[in-house]
């Protein structure tokens, strides 16, 4: 596409880090240079964890190592498959008309980049708090429609975005929160081993979790602000590469109206479909909730997410065509996800995942273990970059130390999402939807994402040892 084009003809060049602000500018100079593509990425993670994994891991045989990443690769399609309905579901309710009328409102009050920065970083953290796909979206195009407003770097206002959204293990949506809240839930690994259940009071709402979570996010507005570059320095949104991406030319199912409306465009522009699809979805969630309390998952949280979407855009060839569109901006996922089911595959078949756990463990006391689990997680949430699949693999061993050392199990839990926080700040994995949303090259991104890493990560230890 051409949007690349033109942006890394500027971005590439050398005046940028030597014109930037300090630190910042050479860490996006360096991530420019040094990171690949994704996709090349997540390659290079397969190899380095094959060797390792037979150089060290207990199970570290190339047969195990073979077996093991062939079933992560194809294990991980359900999930993928999930992600990516998320994801273009989500899309779908941004693009409706009323949508996009109410972002279009937002981004009126962001005048300057600082104004830009105060308005994305609580509005994009409450939605992910709220769910982690939702904020993902409401990042992305809320973040394109500013910079059509507004003289503002760019990649500085996506990465201000995707830094926002990096709380969202500490909300609502959280994996391994809500897991254990939830009896009878296949990764409730407290209820398993003690026959309770941990409530989201002890964990999202608990002080060591939220006010952390606040802080991470006040604390970013503000150093942001300070990092947007210099004006001769500044990469604004390509308005002309988007147009010409959302155009709808290419699109094979545009059909050339008349003036006599065919049997087909009476239907594609009949509510009936949609209706139909809606008395289906409304009353199934209703029997659900009605019998057995309102509980949100992932699938719940698709069928919402369409529901919704189909409601805005309101007759069934306009939801199919946002769809449509939204499916040019996930493509890339589709590579990435088999290819990290691998590496989850290896890490955990072979038992390299147990074995860096197990490491932190034996050196933990009731009162360091959630540091250690935390420090830990930063380290495989880099390789497995999946809330619920790290905790498969992590959980087992953190939890049954925290029985043993009488350490708070919560406390430890949650040490494990809060570096999920910390540590997607440095993985692409999550970062690579919000990128293809807005229409930006990653590399870019990643360089200020780097120093939401640094910050959060100080945070968030802290928080873990001292707030009660």
């Amino acid at each position: 596409m051409k949007r690349d084009s033109h942006q890394d003809s500027r971005a590439n060049t050398p005046a940028r880090a030597s014109s930037g602000r300090g630190v910042v500018a050479a860490l996006v100079y360096v991530f420019e240079r040094v990171m690949p593509d994704p996709f090349v990425l997540s390659i290079c993670l397969t190899a380095f964890v094959a060797v390792l994994a037979l150089a060290i891991a207990p199970q570290g045989h190339i047969p195990t190592l073979l077996s093991a990443w062939y079933e992560g690769t194809f294990g991980i399609l359900g999930f993928a498959l999930q992600m990516i309905l998320i994801l273009a579901t989500g899309y779908a309710i941004a693009e409706a008309p009323i949508v996009q009328r109410g972002l279009r409102a937002l981004a009126a009050g962001a005048q300057t980049p600082a104004r830009a920065a105060l308005l994305v970083f609580p509005v994009v953290a409450i939605a992910a708090w709220l769910n982690w796909g939702l904020g993902l979206i409401v990042g992305a195009l809320l973040s394109r429609e500013i910079a059509r407003r507004v003289k503002v770097d760019f990649a500085w206002l996506v990465a201000g975005s995707y830094s926002a959204w990096s709380i969202c293990n500490s909300g609502l949506s959280s994996s391994i929160a809500l897991s254990q809240a939830s009896h009878g839930n296949a990764l409730n690994l407290v209820e398993k081993a003690t026959g309770q259940v941990v409530p989201l009071s002890q964990t999202v709402f608990a002080p060591f979790v939220f006010v952390p979570t606040v802080l991470v996010v006040v604390a970013m507005t503000f150093i942001f602000i300070r990092m947007h570059p210099k004006a001769e320095d500044v990469v604004p949104f390509n308005e002309a590469a988007e147009s010409e991406d959302a155009a709808p030319s290419d699109d094979p199912h545009a059909r050339v109206s008349g003036d006599t409306p065919t049997f087909a465009t009476r239907l594609e522009q009949s509510m009936l479909g949609t209706l139909l699809l809606l008395v289906l979805g409304v009353g199934y969630l209703a029997m659900e909730w009605r019998a057995k309390g309102f509980d949100l998952d992932i699938n719940t949280t698709i069928l919402i997410f369409l529901l919704i979407g189909l409601a805005l855009q309101r007759t069934p060839i306009a939801y199919a065509n946002a769809i449509r569109r939204a499916a040019r901006q996930t493509g890339s996922m589709l590579l990435q996800y088999p290819v990290y089911g691998g590496i989850m595959g290896i890490m955990k078949g072979t038992g390299l995942a147990s074995m860096i756990a197990k490491a932190f463990v034996t050196i933990a006391t009731a009162a360091s273990l959630p540091i250690w689990s935390y420090l830990s997680s930063l380290i495989i949430t880099l390789l497995v970059p999946s809330a619920g699949g790290h905790w498969a693999v992590q959980g087992p061993f953190v939890l049954p130390a925290a029985l043993s050392l009488h350490a708070s199990v919560p406390r430890t839990a949650m040490g494990v999402a809060m570096a999920e926080n910390v540590s997607n700040m440095l993985q692409p994995f999550w970062a690579v939807p919000i990128v293809a949303i807005a229409g930006i090259r990653i590399q870019r991104v990643m360089g200020y994402t780097a120093v939401t890493f640094a910050v959060s990560l100080v945070i968030y230890a802290a928080a873990l040892w001292l707030v009660p």
